[in-house]
């Protein structure tokens, strides 16, 4: 089965539900420390019950509370960073695509060139531009061998290295006018 998304290929994707299985997993942690609080309350009521019996279960109350505090404090930082993470993701294909823009713009690509470009900068095989395009193959060849000549380079390698060194070397936020 081939992914479905080639410019995606080579990264591991967080599992869908992570943070919602983190957060079930406090819930049911917290149902059972609220029990425990319930239950040293009520054997506190009842009287009779030696130091060596309440001990540890008011220990394990309090181990449950203490791992929820870290457990609530984890499941905020995943969710900040994975927020900061799509944050950063968007800046950054934006900034190719202008990128990309600016350099088919500089190259004189035609728009079918520039399409097939864009393709093939995303990985897509000249077979799988081709039946997107509705085009021959030798088509998407002959548009590569131009976008290819155009460019100053010698294949795909070069020209996803070309714009993606011109990416890294400037920043991706512009800086901020002081008024």
């Amino acid at each position: 089965m081939s992914d479905p998304d080639p410019s995606t290929r080579g990264f591991r994707r967080p599992k869908p539900g992570y943070p919602a299985a983190l957060a079930g997993l406090i819930l049911f942690q917290f149902a059972c420390a609220v029990f425990f609080v319930f239950d040293v309350v009520e054997d506190f009521q009842a009287g009779g019950v030696t130091v060596l019996h309440m001990l540890p279960e008011v220990a394990a109350t309090a181990g449950l509370f203490v791992g929820l505090v870290f457990e609530v404090r984890s499941l905020v930082s995943l969710l900040r960073r994975q927020a900061h993470m799509e944050k950063s993701l968007g800046v950054a294909a934006g900034a190719l695509a202008d990128l990309m823009e600016e350099y088919f713009r500089d190259w004189a690509l035609t728009p079918s060139e520039a399409d097939v470009a864009t393709f093939t900068i995303k990985g897509y095989s000249i077979a799988e531009i081709a039946a997107m395009r509705g085009s021959a193959e030798g088509t998407v060849k002959t548009h590569l061998n131009a976008i290819y000549r155009k460019a100053g380079v010698q294949g795909r390698g070069q020209l996803v290295s070309l714009l993606i060194e011109d990416l890294l070397n400037g920043p991706l936020v512009p800086k901020a006018t002081k008024v």
